[in-house]
């Protein structure tokens, strides 16, 4: 269940302070959204601009396998550099991403900008199926709704993990 959800009588400051405490103690927070109708999930960082880094998005996965992937980058973007647009990179015991730059972040990660304003800069961690397949090559199979690239793809460079 979602934080609001369990604090039916908390304000949008309530929360806000909330998340501003897991920055505190963990160095950036996961923002889940929900499936809808037509949409698919994502999740995204909240804290990573207080470090001078990037956001991070995931779309397109369940949240709980969203939430795994963006803490590892994000654990590495915290320890080494952010990965740049066009970078594909072999994970070790998860899939293979690519990251695109994301084109407009307000428009996705409403509770960073929240925290940060709209000026701050985001990477989407794209994923490939699990037969290697992207969200633009035909045969992709992701969940219901796809995987939405959020920006325009840069030229590749491959790196392993």
């Amino acid at each position: 269940m979602c934080w609001e959800c369990d604090h039916p009588g908390a304000t949008r400051d309530d929360y806000l302070n909330y998340v501003a405490g897991l920055i505190a103690e963990h160095g950036w927070a996961v923002q889940g959204v929900q499936r809808d109708r037509i949409r698919p999930p994502w999740a995204y960082t909240v804290g990573l601009t207080a470090h001078g880094e990037p956001e991070l998005v995931v779309t397109g996965l369940p949240l709980g396998r969203a939430s795994g992937l963006i803490h590892d980058v994000a654990e590495h973007v915290l320890h080494a550099t952010a990965p740049r647009p066009g970078e594909q990179i072999a994970l070790r015991d998860g899939p293979l991403i690519e990251i695109v730059k994301v084109s407009v972040p307000s428009a996705h990660l409403v509770t960073a900008v929240e925290m940060y304003g709209p000026g701050l800069r985001a990477l989407q961690v794209v994923h490939a199926d699990d037969r290697g397949h992207w969200p633009w090559d035909v045969g992709y199979r992701g969940v219901r709704g796809g995987q939405p690239v959020l920006g325009e793809r840069a030229k590749t460079r491959r790196r392993a993990a």
